[in-house]
């Protein structure tokens, strides 16, 4: 079987490449648990003192596999996005991403977390969760206000409008932009740059300007457990089954 997250590493970069081209790189429970299992291993790494993330064949992440939603509802227990975002906000050296295509729900949520961020103008971001029934996750209730003020949080959060990364560029929440070809070169470049300071320096003041991230992970559980409880809902359950006709 392909692997779903190929890792590469290089002059001190982990690099996280989601592949699920087919899926546009959607985060299914493999997915998730390889990316936990690299993130993990470079949180004790020394060598590693940046992580990029990527997505294969043109396309950041189209989000949650919604078909692992079903199996969410058979085995909470086995459902790793939780651990995954909550990885992510608590991890402590910088993380860099490359966003070109689709960056869907926990595509763009992923963002928020991440101290550079590099996208092609024409990249789709959008967070959709209360289509579907669902509510915000990965501590985006918290974080988009924060970062794009309430009136483009409810756009983005309430409505659900898309944005470009153009517009995302103009928000504050892409540090550049690139032509789709040159996204992961004009990111791993940065990653580099990262890596190539002084280590306990770049993670104290990493630190220092994020301060302590125990109210983000207090609202990722509190996302969370409402989120649970909304996918087991009918209105839920009725979206989602109305998807899955739609793509047979």
């Amino acid at each position: 079987m392909t692997e779903k997250v190929l890792v590469a590493r290089e002059n001190g970069v982990l690099r996280l490449l989601f592949n699920r081209p087919e899926k546009k790189n959607a985060l299914d429970r493999e997915t998730y648990l390889a990316a936990i299992a690299a993130l993990d291993a470079a949180r004790a790494d020394d060598g590693v003192r940046a992580v990029l993330f990527a997505g294969a064949d043109g396309d950041f992440t189209a989000g949650n596999d919604l078909a692992d939603f079903r199996d969410f509802l058979d085995q909470p227990g086995a459902f790793p996005a939780l651990t995954f975002v909550k990885t992510i906000a608590a991890f402590e050296k910088p993380m860099v991403a490359a966003v070109a295509g689709d960056a869907i729900g926990v595509g763009t949520t992923m963002l928020f977390h991440c101290d550079l961020v590099y996208a092609s103008p024409e990249a789709r971001l959008r967070m959709p969760f209360i289509d579907l029934g669902l509510v915000p996750e990965a501590g985006a209730s918290l974080l988009v206000p924060q970062r794009l003020g309430l009136a483009r949080a409810s756009q983005y959060l309430l409505l659900g409008d898309g944005f470009s990364g153009a517009e995302a560029h103009a928000l504050g929440l892409i540090n550049a932009l690139a032509p789709p070809e040159s996204v992961l070169a004009t990111a791993m470049a940065a990653a580099q740059k990262l890596a190539a300071k002084p280590p306990a320096a770049l993670m104290a003041s990493r630190r220092l300007m994020r301060g302590d991230p125990t109210d983000i992970l207090a609202r990722i559980d509190e996302e969370a457990a409402i989120f649970a409880k909304a996918l087991a809902s009918p209105t839920t359950r009725e979206r989602l089954a109305a998807f899955f006709a739609k793509a047979r």
